[in-house]
């Protein structure tokens, strides 16, 4: 192993289980996965890469065919419910939380837009987790567009996926319409967690501080400290192979 982030032994074979994919190359396809997830942990660029992985042109191949497929979203899912069923956990889970993360984009992003309430001129990324602070779903939107209409996206997305769900808990930034309409579409209860009265400034919310948690993980992901991705679905596919070596890391304790 050259790098902390490698895969170990115990991670790549359960990786490889997901990947199902026998055939024989050059380069192993754990030395892709290797190579991804440095990059997602040190955030260089793609030229950037070390000459001992495979040649990044060969690595950023792999990244956008796996990308236009929906295979990097596949794999986080089904380890995803690995990671439920270690814990003791159904594959759906019954409540999930609901938040957005405002990020600024790299100067050649052209899908961006600016964040009226943070100043920030880039993206959101809407995510639901479990209780656990595990990624769901996610869905990125340039960031002009407010919670209450980003979050029908990834509330819609979520409603396919995960039909157990019965409660999806949100600050007070999701008020208003929203609540009837994830009832009426999705037949959740979309319930708004309060500050309690008297308390100012920043105090932690029952429950709500798991998704926070959650961004906070991003923030040790220096790919993920701003939006360098040019598309929207890579910067979607960012976090997931972010999701997929946190969650390895659990299964192979």
């Amino acid at each position: 192993m050259r790098y902390s982030t490698d895969l170990t032994d115990s991670q790549w074979r359960i990786l490889e289980k997901e990947l199902n994919d026998n055939r024989k190359r050059k380069h192993s396809l754990r030395e892709i996965w290797n190579a991804l997830f440095y990059l997602s942990k040190t955030g260089c660029q793609w030229r950037m890469l070390p000459h001992d992985f495979p040649k990044w042109q060969l690595v950023y191949y792999y990244f956008r065919k796996w990308v236009s497929v929906d295979s990097i979203e596949e794999f986080h899912d089904s380890i995803l419910r690995k990671v439920r069923k270690k814990k003791g956990k159904t594959s759906s889970p019954s409540m999930g939380l609901v938040d957005s993360q405002s990020a600024k984009c790299g100067s050649m992003t052209e899908e961006k837009g600016i964040d009226g309430n943070k100043k920030i001129n880039g993206r959101k990324r809407h995510i639901i987790t479990d209780t656990m602070g595990l990624v769901l779903c996610v869905v990125v939107h340039v960031a002009n567009i407010s919670d209450r209409t980003g979050a029908v996206a990834v509330l819609q997305k979520t409603r396919r996926k995960f039909d157990g769900i019965s409660k999806i808990l949100a600050d007070q930034g999701y008020t208003g319409e929203l609540i009837g309409w994830t009832k009426h579409n999705c037949n959740w209860i979309l319930e708004i967690v309060k500050k309690v009265a008297g308390t100012g400034g920043f105090s932690v919310l029952p429950k709500r501080w798991i998704v926070e948690r959650t961004f906070g993980w991003f923030n040790f992901q220096r790919r993920l400290a701003k939006d360098y991705e040019l598309l929207i679905p890579c910067s979607e596919a960012m976090i997931h192979i972010a999701m997929i070596r946190i969650m390895l890391r659990k299964l192979s304790k």
